[in-house]
């Protein structure tokens, strides 16, 4: 890894004593990076490095004004820092409130619990790679494009603050994205698969049935009748139950989201009910071994976890320290960012509903006519509204799993979706396969989970009745 200097931390400490009285908060964040990023389409490799970088952040406050400054020379870190604090006097005119946190010393590393991806050369990754396209290509003919993408990379953090923070923390990251598209006259149908991990690379290896079930996917969907759209009564399968608790729900729990909209303030009210008295929802750091875990986050606060719903109620949302304060609440370790270039805003880590009691094969029972979801393909939201690509999907008759069908997108407004579960499942699946993105940050590692969930009066998008 590129390595920085010896004495940095010194070299910030001393920084921060020459400047601190300048502004009400000072923090300069320094990272060393590598990673590896592989592109394979079709049987073409279109993509394929390794880089390694060093660079750094400045953030200043003053007056509840920011000034920021990023750089990639160490050598310019005294002017950057100049330039930040420069820039939050300039627009600072009127209070600087920010949650407190301990200060800490401390310098944390988490553990991998297999091989290190820096010591596979790149030539192995590659390979690695172009096995995968072999077999999403192998399945069918009608398999028209694929595509395998792999990503590493690994990050060293030095924080830094005006209030006494001197922190370092590491870590590895690594993901696979799959895709084979097939066609058949005028109907294409594409079946995805993602993973990642910040274990081992030995969680990348072995994949060969998962990469297959992709391609079959797309395959199988081909000669399926289009679901027609109509409101049902929705099983959905914990990837699912995953995609939606953090996308549809997680992004308005975001603190910084309801600070600057009045109106979403209001509606994301703590104390309000939004669910049965079963549904509890939880975002955190703090559970170990996900892709959103860490010990602390870019402002140095310690990883915790937020309940955001408690039987069914609203207690609790997602914070910077800034958000904190001015929401008058406790900071919640939420602050992050995706690299160096970009400041810390309020995300999310790892994202779950918990399970419930109602066995899975009950969550079926009474359903006259219905649509059971797996998996997903894509999705997006729009403030509460949502829609979803489900993976897989099948007909649910007479509270039996009945015909497959395809092209089925769930869609609906988060709340009302919420008061909707009549049921939720005893059982639980974590997915890793995460990149958030928001504010111009994309692909930043996290984790979500959750049980299989019954959901009335869903609107599944298909071919019109």
């Amino acid at each position: 890894m590129a390595n920085l200097p010896a004495n940095i931390k010194d070299l910030l400490s001393d920084l921060i004593v020459r400047y601190h009285s300048q502004v009400d908060y000072l923090a300069i964040r320094l990272e060393a990076a590598e990673g590896s990023d592989i592109l394979l389409r079709g049987n073409r490799i279109e993509t394929l490095s390794e880089g390694i970088s060093i660079g750094g952040q400045v953030r200043a406050c003053y007056k509840g004004g920011w000034g920021f400054a990023s750089f990639n020379q160490l050598s310019t870190l005294t002017e950057r820092i100049e330039e930040a604090i420069s820039a939050a006097r300039l627009v600072g005119d009127e209070e600087t409130l920010l949650a407190p946190i301990p200060a800490v010393q401390d310098t944390c590393t988490l553990p991998l619990t297999g091989t290190d991806p820096r010591q596979v050369p790149l030539l192995e990754k590659k390979l690695l790679c172009q096995h995968y396209g072999e077999i999403l290509r192998s399945v069918s003919p009608r398999v028209a494009t694929v595509s395998v993408r792999y990503g590493d990379s690994s990050q060293r953090i030095i924080l830094a603050t005006s209030e006494g923070t001197l922190l370092e923390q590491s870590w590895v990251d690594m993901e696979m994205r799959f895709a084979a598209t097939a066609r058949n006259g005028d109907t294409v149908q594409t079946g995805r698969e993602t993973t990642g991990s910040r274990k081992a690379y030995e969680d990348l290896v072995g994949l060969d049935a998962q990469v297959r079930s992709a391609a079959q996917r797309a395959v199988d969907s081909l000669a399926l009748p289009p679901v027609k759209g109509n409101t049902y009564t929705v099983v959905i399968d914990p990837i699912l139950t995953g995609l939606f608790v953090h996308e549809a729900f997680g992004h308005l729990s975001e603190a910084d989201m309801a600070y600057e909209n009045p109106d979403l303030l209001e509606v994301m009210s703590l104390g309000r009910r939004f669910g049965p008295s079963e549904l509890q929802i939880f975002d955190g750091a703090a559970p170990a071994g996900h892709r959103g875990s860490y010990f602390y986050d870019d402002e140095g606060t310690p990883a915790t976890t937020t309940q955001l719903i408690k039987d069914g109620v609203l207690v609790g949302r997602l914070h910077s320290r800034e958000t904190a304060g001015k929401l008058g609440e406790a900071a919640t370790g939420n602050a992050r960012c995706l690299n160096y270039h970009y400041p810390p805003i309020v995300r999310m880590t790892n994202t779950w509903i918990e399970r419930g009691n109602t066995p899975v094969q009950d969550l079926f029972s009474g359903i006259e006519e219905g649509v059971y979801a797996r998996n997903w393909l894509g999705g997006m939201t729009n403030g509460e509204m949502f829609t979803f690509a489900a993976g897989e999907a099948w007909m649910i008759r007479n509270g039996e799993i009945a015909e497959p069908v395809r092209d089925v997108t769930l869609s609906g407004n988060a709340f009302k979706t919420l008061a909707d579960i009549e049921a939720i499942g005893d059982d639980f699946f974590w997915d890793e396969s995460g990149g958030c993105g928001k504010g111009g940050q994309s692909g930043l590692p996290v984790g979500c989970g959750g049980p299989s969930l019954r959901i009335q009066n869903v609107v599944v998008g298909g071919e019109a009745v």
